[in-house]
């Protein structure tokens, strides 16, 4: 199976959006996509955390960084949805 692009991604986001908002998602594939995506991003900052620790000669800095990235890749592993405001309207509360 080949990786999405981009443009694929951010169009199948919206519509995870789209289904949690109007409450249209019985089977749960937005939020499944919704939270994977969230995890992914946590994760790919712990892979760049990771990288940078190791090319860095590992540095006292670099390593608590890199513990910070793991802890909160665990902590969005392991959360229970207790905002489930729909995503549009936490950015909005954000800006």
């Amino acid at each position: 199976m080949g990786r999405p692009t981009e443009a694929e991604l951010q169009q199948a986001i919206t519509a995870a959006v789209k289904m949690r908002e109007s409450g249209e998602d019985p089977e749960h594939v937005a939020k499944c996509l919704l939270n994977l995506n969230y995890r992914v991003q946590k994760l790919e900052r712990v892979l760049t955390a990771s990288k940078r620790y190791l090319h860095a000669g590992q540095s006292v800095s670099d390593h608590r960084h890199l513990l910070q990235m793991i802890q909160t890749a665990e902590k969005a592993s392991t959360d229970a949805d207790e905002d489930d405001t729909p995503l549009l309207s936490r950015e909005s509360r954000l800006s």
